[in-house]
């Protein structure tokens, strides 16, 4: 299921914002979770400015101190607690199925990598109805909070015959760009979802504000 053949270049899509729609939800939420700190809201422009990663770092920078691993547990419940509820209402990015469909029948192949726990990716990622676009779907199995670069790292070991140095990853954050880095794989992240396009930008890789624009430039990043 996994081989790729000669068919070029493979993808490693991103979930949460990026194939999912969803950065108003996971705003909401974490506006839910500082609320529980004192903090006051944030709109989506100042989240975007100063969401990082690993995310108790992101809530470093708006206590001024990290928090302690009692504050962590709690707000990062509170977070996935509210963002169950409303990730509900969220779509897919538009044109997402088009895109999967066709790269699939071009004869590539792709897989989807998120931070997501895995136990819930999957089901949510089957209930989109795009699961058969995928050769692997993979989410979180440790705790949450964490870096992308290991656990892309273990995507490729079981990715049987895809090469990194022949793949692209696309996703939101700069972190898609730091695990692509580490794997030896190359990544072009899109505007709409967790970083500014300035953010983006500091990760020294392409950025696009659409996911057809990064599909086409993926294809040719690494096609003979």
């Amino acid at each position: 299921m996994t081989h790729r053949g000669k068919h070029g270049t493979h993808l490693v899509w991103d979930w949460n914002g990026t194939l999912l729609d969803d950065i108003v939800a996971v705003v909401g939420a974490t506006n839910a979770a500082f609320a529980e700190a004192g903090l006051p809201p944030m709109t989506l422009e100042r989240y975007r400015e100063m969401y990082c990663v690993p995310i108790p770092r992101f809530y470093e920078r708006l206590l001024g101190r990290l928090p302690t691993d009692a504050e962590w547990q709690r707000m990062d419940g509170i977070f996935h607690r509210h963002y169950a509820e409303q990730r509900v209402s969220c779509a897919l990015t538009p044109g997402v199925e088009e895109l999967l469909a066709r790269w699939k029948r071009a004869g590539r192949s792709q897989s989807l990598l998120s931070m997501y726990g895995h136990e819930h990716l999957v089901p949510v990622v089957r209930d989109y109805g795009i699961e058969p676009h995928f050769v692997r779907v993979d989410g979180r199995t440790g705790p949450s909070g964490g870096s992308k670069a290991l656990h892309m790292e273990r995507h490729f070991e079981v990715l049987d015959g895809i090469d990194p140095e022949r793949s692209v990853v696309i996703g939101d954050a700069v972190d898609d760009a730091v695990a692509a880095a580490h794997v030896g794989a190359r990544a072009v992240l899109y505007t709409g979802g967790s970083h500014s396009r300035s953010s983006l930008e500091e990760a020294g890789v392409p950025v696009v504000d659409t996911l057809s624009e990064a599909v086409e430039l993926a294809g040719s990043m690494v096609d003979d």
